[in-house]
């Protein structure tokens, strides 16, 4: 390859924060390292969550990348085909704007002066700032696209599909149908007819490549009914224990987390298929991390799990008559539930368990596989979250690890998903959703 078709990839910090092994990426080009990255990976290794470990990971990653044979500052080439370089920023003169000290300045002027020497340089980063930043300063900024989707375009776990008077009529007295159309694995079909017959609600097995009705659920999950024709769906993934893998998405209000936790409890309370419901959240603070709170672990983790204990009040207060002794206290000291912070699940093996992880959004593509990897034997995963609030900086709605495990696993027999569109909770925050 010709120098003229070399291109230098100057990486930013918040890249390898994303995943350690970021420029493995890059292929046949030169990746540039600046000096101020290795300092902020130095500050962030010393952290005991998913930035600590994977700032850990990079710096082992460009210590065995010397090991091979080259120096960092020349050039190590690497299997793929690249050269790693670590490069200082110079004595360039940055706008008076902007501060020299500012590490993602120094980044940035690296940059440029790989630039003004006459490369074809894109800065990469995930800070959304910092490329408005560099192109704002004449530099072709991008963002890291490895594991990113479009989730305009995501999997929903359903489709509506108008048939023939006949085919809706076999469906209706056989309960089942041969399709060989394109449907999906645990993929529901809303089927519809043009003389407006009520829709048939169906879901797609690949073993037999099967239309199967779902059949309507007279009785109550832990005291809820579905309310909708989605949530019907959610209900018929939840309850279904040959799924191990659930992903159920929506906005604030469409039950996706009241669903999950009614059907835990009745998989795990009532028919004693799982050990334990385990239910976790990403701890994202807005202000000063968990460890800043006062008191113990449960009580630190009371504060982040205060809408899990508002659900499952719920349930209970629905069951109240059945077991007036059995509280939200009760279940957790016989440990038929568990609430821990996911930063305690890691290393932990989980068999016999109900697990949910809610605000799953809020998690990076290799924290989701950390998680899922985590689920031994006759263990369920129930993964809910909105992607379109976002709390972590460095995710965004197509980069997030809960559509990106949608978009991995669509058409697995082991997986079912359903994107929940209608808003249940009141007409109030149905309204407050779509307008605000």
């Amino acid at each position: 390859m010709s120098d003229s078709k070399i291109k230098t990839f100057v990486i930013d910090t918040n890249v390898f924060i994303h995943r350690s092994d970021a420029i493995l990426s890059f292929k046949d080009n030169e990746i540039i390292v600046p000096l101020s990255v290795l300092e902020e990976l130095d500050n962030l290794k010393r952290f005991s969550d998913e930035k600590g470990r994977n700032a850990r990971r990079a710096i082992r990653f460009f210590d065995a990348q010397a090991a091979n044979g080259g120096s960092l500052h020349n050039g190590v080439k690497m299997d793929n085909g690249s050269i790693l370089r670590v490069v200082r920023a110079g004595d360039t003169i940055l706008p008076p704007d902007l501060k020299h000290d500012k590490a993602d300045n120094r980044i940035i002027q690296t940059a440029l002066e790989l630039q003004a020497a006459g490369r074809q340089v894109f800065f990469v980063s995930k800070d959304i700032n910092a490329r408005v930043k560099a192109e704002a300063l004449g530099l072709k900024a991008v963002d890291y696209e490895k594991q990113k989707i479009d989730a305009t375009r995501m999997y929903q776990g359903w489709r509506e599909i108008t048939v023939s008077k006949d085919t809706y009529d076999k469906i209706k007295e056989d309960k089942k149908i041969e399709w060989k159309d394109s449907v999906r694995s645990n993929e529901f079909v809303v089927a519809k007819t043009s003389e407006n017959d009520e829709p048939l609600l169906c879901r797609f097995f690949s073993v037999n490549s099967e239309l199967r009705l779902v059949p309507s659920r007279k009785s109550s999950v832990s005291g809820i009914k579905p309310l909708n024709i989605e949530q019907k769906m959610a209900f018929e993934l939840l309850l279904d224990d040959s799924v191990p893998l659930i992903t159920l998405l929506g906005q604030a209000g469409t039950g996706k987390t009241l669903l999950a936790l009614a059907a835990g409890m009745t998989k795990v309370a009532e028919q004693a298929k799982y050990n334990r419901l385990l239910v976790s959240r990403p701890v994202i603070p807005m202000g000063k991390d968990i460890g800043y709170l006062p008191g113990s672990k449960d009580e630190k983790l009371s504060n982040w799990m205060q809408p899990i204990f508002d659900n499952l009040d719920y349930i209970l207060g629905i069951n109240k008559k059945k077991d007036e002794e059995k509280g939200i206290d009760w279940y957790i000291k016989n440990k038929v539930i568990e609430v821990e912070a996911l930063t305690y699940i890691r290393g932990r093996s989980l068999p016999d368990q109900f697990l949910i992880v809610d605000e799953a959004q809020n998690l990076s593509p290799h924290e989701i596989k950390t998680i899922v990897s985590r689920a031994g034997r006759n263990t369920k995963v129930v993964m809910t979250g909105d992607p379109y609030q976002i709390d972590s900086p460095y995710l965004d709605t197509n980069s997030n690890g809960l559509t990106y495990l949608v978009e991995a696993f669509k058409g697995q027999d082991l997986f079912g998903h359903v994107t929940l569109s209608h808003t249940e909770r009141s007409d109030l925050a149905e309204l407050a959703a779509n307008l605000l």
